[in-house]
């Protein structure tokens, strides 16, 4: 089974209305007055991290990608849980745990160890508390609505292939991405949807259409921020930036600087279009395991 195909059978086990629908990158569970917010993300050697890479780095992108889940819903962190497989430069790993635990106040609740053959694997569960209500969906764009992206896409892209070449180039945003944890809470109030660019602009959008159900996004691709303007086509397919992708009313006043690259339309046959061309998975929207 392919990823998609994996995730649709899940959808009939995940019956519990906080999992909603295995539509969102984050479970929202409604507890004594509150929503917690809950996500799980996994690296893999070699598959999101380069092979060799510093394990200070894996450790703090392990957490940034969770927290950059938990910006995505407007949440505050509660903790994290971490899994790490043991091998080379452990205390390296401990020690940039300990950095992005501290400059985001994060505190580690717990998790697992384990020693194994292959490559190595490590699994963080963060925990946040909503800071709005009702939590931000992926799937609740509006027709009518605009569509805004954070920063610019593509410095992944290039902070990868910096670190892989060896060159002197800042290969920070691939390395260590920063979380929006600030930016979500900011927006939560104010977007209709909202979710963060983990996989691609194009194919992140193209999952907010569908979860919407009978919605297009219609993008421009002259508006779309890209970190190289030369590669846009590889800019808004490669993914690991983390930015976070919303929509909003266009008479919204936005409390943080975004990009508005479109809008949401009437979906007749289509749900994402760039430019005057329909685009679908088929061609390629963006990374899929």
């Amino acid at each position: 089974m392919n990823e998609a195909d994996f995730i649709s059978a899940l959808r009939a086990l995940a019956k519990n209305p906080a999992a909603r629908g295995l539509e969102d990158d984050a479970a929202v569970i409604e507890f004594g007055g509150e929503s917690l917010v809950l996500t799980h993300d996994t690296l893999v050697d070699g598959v999101h991290i380069l092979d060799g890479q510093d394990p200070a780095d894996i450790a703090w992108k392990l957490v940034a990608v969770n927290l950059s889940d938990l910006a995505a819903k407007g949440a505050e962190p509660v903790g994290v849980l971490v899994s790490h497989m043991l091998g080379a430069d452990d205390h390296r790993f401990v020690a940039g745990l300990k950095e992005v635990l501290d400059i985001y106040d994060v505190p580690l609740l717990g998790g697992d160890t384990v020693r194994g053959e292959g490559p190595r694997v490590w699994g963080c569960t963060a925990i946040g508390r909503a800071t709005h209500s009702p939590v931000p969906r992926r799937g609740d764009s509006k027709v009518g609505d605009a569509i805004y992206v954070t920063g610019k896409l593509g410095a992944a892209m290039l902070g990868f292939e910096a670190l892989r070449d060896g060159d002197e180039s800042d290969s920070s945003a691939y390395r260590r991405p920063l979380p929006l944890l600030e930016e979500g809470k900011a927006l939560a109030p104010h977007v209709t949807a909202m979710m963060d660019i983990s996989d691609g602009l194009l194919l992140d959008c193209w999952r907010m259409a569908r979860a919407a159900e009978s919605v297009a996004f219609e993008l421009d691709s002259a508006a779309i921020p890209v970190a190289d303007p030369d590669r846009f086509e590889e800019c808004i397919r490669w993914g690991d930036d983390y930015q976070l992708l919303f929509t909003a009313r266009p008479e919204v006043t936005l409390p943080v600087p975004a990009t508005r690259i479109g809008t949401v339309t009437n979906a007749d046959f289509a749900p994402l279009w760039l430019d005057d061309r329909i685009l679908t998975p088929e061609d390629g929207l963006g990374y899929q395991h």
